[in-house]
């Protein structure tokens, strides 16, 4: 066994490694590598023979923690299996255990162990801004760093509750959604003035105090105040009623009236502050957590996290996992003042202190609640319990499906992994080719991939569907990664024989089927034609394998149109001379002063090009072979 000497970090951690069957020449020997191993806090990674992590993991006395994986009994079926892929252990020593912890969750994020509780959507959580650097505040979606100025409103748990939320706003505020450029150059007001949706300050239809009035009202509003709000659109009718402007009476009366629905469709409570609640639901082996979140005593939503247990951890220590990937590695969430977990142990306080440190403020984390916060403790367990029997039907539902297409293409196994491509583009303008995977527990969004093709005549299906395949099943074989028992392609038979042919040309043509799905009459859905390779299979429209196959192909094109749409509107938001050699933007920026139009540098001679100041002969060769 080695050991490198110990090495200082920049951060002030020391690092240990240990070798063992990785090298080639021994079995990793646990007995000497524990006798040697320190009491200190600190991270630990296992590695297996190819030098991937499998786990890491945190400890307060890192020999204590790691002897418990190699002891003679009490261990797990699911840990035996990972321990026994060990080959090196690397050891990381810290200064404290919520350094430790820290450290941990920041590895993880890095590294994605397997045996590692991972969180698969990274994306922060969106929250409603009003901007602060205009005369007429916007009120905008926002998702990202906080770096402009102005009020946040949030976290919301989907994108889709911000949008209700500003569509809302709009009814009861009229305060624009719309960007400065917009704004600047309008002339005369847009639809949202006619459909009663803005008050089109854009054109001086209202006066810079009576919008920031709206402002303010629909910020209240955004901090759960609605009671004030409604009071203060009650006096404006009392005002406007009294001044005989009925017109206004009439419009501040129709607002009480849609603010009183909305009231009645909120979930407020006096209890004040802001509060994210989580509740862990197991079952089988399976588990979801649902995170409640509260602001100001409003509960603006709720999302499901469904994770394996893959070392068969009990469900406070899952639940202090989850927890500390969720804040502390991935997205730097906005931490409330109060955490609610539906599962407790003495690993929460080093959570807790960690959380504190980031915050820089006191945070209460604890699952000992009464009144409200209990209830809603209650209303999430019961989400979580829900959601989890719903996924575990649907997975249900899932694997029957491959059965019943095992059946109807009578294969030897029922296929565990599907792969289905398709082909995007606008009359050959910015082809892309899409890829999606399916198991039997549904789509592997993880696995998706996109392929921008290049090289091949504008709608031209065929090459880009081979230009595609190849690229995928190259990679795929080089790496020896997993490959699917099916390809599905979206097309008929010689969408089919092309595929055949590539999968001839990479010797995979033995490994996977090929399957073809032909559009019926009119495009209905249910009378498609099924080819497996260059055989018509009779599958009933109607049948759990049909289903599965409409599924993935209409997946596929849904992920293949998004981004071709993406792609082209990169495509119009860009020069056209972007991506030649020698050209950056002051070049760009004189050859549009000198020609005026990239129509005319198109049809510009190298001649004609040379005569631009800081074009060359070289780089105008470069110009003109672009655009020829």
């Amino acid at each position: 066994m080695q050991w490198p000497g110990a090495e200082k970090s920049q951060r002030g951690y020391v690092n240990l490694a240990t070798e063992g069957a990785g090298s080639g020449t021994m079995a990793f020997d646990s007995e000497e590598f524990l006798k040697n191993l320190t009491t200190k806090p600190g991270v630990y990674r296992m590695h297996d023979a190819a030098g991937k992590t499998l786990y890491v993991g945190k400890a307060k006395n890192l020999r204590n923690r790691v002897t418990s994986y190699f002891r003679a009994k009490g261990l797990q079926t699911k840990t035996m299996a990972m321990v026994a892929k060990i080959e090196s252990i690397e050891i990381t020593v810290t200064a404290s255990e919520t350094e430790a912890l820290l450290l941990e969750q920041n590895l993880i994020k890095a590294q994605r162990p397997p045996y590692n509780i991972t969180l698969r959507d990274d994306k922060s959580y969106p929250f409603v801004h009003i901007s602060a650097d205009h005369e007429f505040p916007q009120l905008r979606f926002h998702r990202g760093s906080k770096g402009k100025t102005g009020q946040y409103f949030g976290p919301y748990p989907s994108a889709s509750s911000v949008r209700d939320s500003l569509n809302l706003l709009q009814k009861l505020f009229r305060v624009r959604q719309c960007d400065d450029n917009f704004f600047r150059n309008r002339s005369r007001p847009c639809l949202q003035y006619q459909i009663q949706r803005c008050s089109a300050p854009c054109v001086g239809k209202i006066s810079a105090a009576d919008y920031q009035q709206d402002v303010d009202l629909a910020a209240l509003f955004l901090q759960g105040k609605s009671a004030n709000v409604m009071k203060v659109f009650q006096d404006k009718m009392e005002q406007s009623s009294g001044r005989m402007d009925y017109e206004k009476a009439a419009q501040y009366r129709d607002q009480i009236s849609h603010l009183r629905r909305i009231q009645e469709r909120q979930y407020v409570h006096g209890e004040k502050g802001d509060v994210d609640v989580f509740a862990l639901a197991e079952d089988a082996g399976r588990c979801c957590i649902q995170v409640l979140f509260v602001r100001n005593g409003q509960l603006l939503g709720q999302k499901s996290h469904h994770i394996s247990n893959d070392l068969g951890l009990d469900t406070a220590a899952l639940l202090q996992a989850f927890l500390s990937q969720y804040y502390l590695g991935g997205e730097q969430y906005e931490l409330p003042q109060t955490i609610i977990v539906s599962d407790h142990s003495a690993e929460f306080d080093i959570l807790c202190k960690a959380l504190e440190q980031r915050a820089e403020r006191k945070i209460q984390l604890s699952k000992a609640f009464r009144g409200q916060r209990a209830r809603w403790l209650a209303l999430a367990a019961d989400n979580a319990a829900v959601n989890l029997q719903a996924r575990v039907a649907a997975r249900s539902q899932m694997k029957a499906r491959f059965g019943d297409l095992q059946s109807v293409l009578s294969l030897p196994h029922s296929p565990q992994r599907l792969e289905c491509f398709d082909i995007s583009h606008t009359m050959g303008e910015a082809t892309v080719a899409s890829c999606v995977v399916f198991d039997d527990s549904g789509p592997l969004s993880s696995d998706y991939r996109r392929f921008n093709i290049e090289g091949v005549i504008g709608g031209d299906d065929y090459a880009a569907m081979e230009q595609a395949l190849t690229r995928r099943y190259e990679r795929l074989k080089d790496s020896q990664a997993q490959l699917p028992d099916l390809l599905v392609i979206d097309g008929g038979m010689g969408q089919v024989r092309r595929a055949l042919q590539v999968l001839a040309t990479l010797d995979l043509d033995q490994e996977i089927n090929v399957l073809g799905i032909a559009k019926g009459p009119d495009r209905k859905s249910g009378l498609e034609r099924f080819f497996l390779g260059t055989t018509a299979v009779p599958i009933d429209g109607r049948s759990p394998a049909a289903h599965l196959l409409q599924h993935i192909r209409d997946e596929a094109h849904r992920f293949a149109i998004t981004g071709h749409r993406q792609r082209r509107a990169k495509a119009r938001n860009q020069s056209q001379l972007e991506g030649v050699a020698g050209v950056g933007a002051k070049k760009r920026r004189q050859l549009l002063l000198h020609f005026g139009s990239i129509g005319a540098i198109k049809g510009a001679s190298i001649e004609e090009l040379c005569k631009v100041k800081g074009i060359s002969n070289s780089i105008a060769s470069e110009i003109y072979k672009h655009f020829h």
